[in-house]
């Protein structure tokens, strides 16, 4: 049976692997940007209004509020206001936060979600 007598050596070789997978803020962000790039752009934008509404500010807002956007009647009487846990639920499954809604998509893995989240609360200012 091996005994290993350096227990610091294999500690050591942990906290190497823990810092090598933890991501910085701005890595986040950046990823954010991408996921929100490839998985939202082609029906949002942040400045301008395409298949979806505008989603710069959308962190904080409430939905359906976007004016020149005209959106379900499911969505606008939701009241839903846009946080971490909303968004969270919404790119889950739209259908299940608000029937209805002319939104069919949603964002499997929970770590995407929350880069896109991220995203769109750093673009919100928040």
């Amino acid at each position: 049976m091996l005994e290993i007598r350096r227990p610091h050596i294999l500690a050591a070789g942990f906290a190497a692997l823990a810092l090598t997978s933890v991501a910085t803020p701005g890595q986040s962000i950046a990823r954010g940007k991408e996921l929100f790039e490839r998985r939202c752009g082609g029906c949002h934008s942040l400045d301008r209004d395409k298949e979806g509404p505008r989603l710069r500010g959308v962190y904080g807002r409430v939905a359906g509020s976007v004016d020149s956007f005209q959106y379900s009647e499911a969505l606008k009487k939701s009241k839903i206001t846009w946080t971490d846990a909303t968004l969270d639920k919404w790119l889950t499954d739209t259908e299940k936060l608000v029937p209805d809604n002319d939104m069919s998509f949603h964002v499997e893995k929970p770590d995407e979600r929350g880069e896109i989240i991220a995203y769109l609360k750093q673009s919100s200012g928040k």
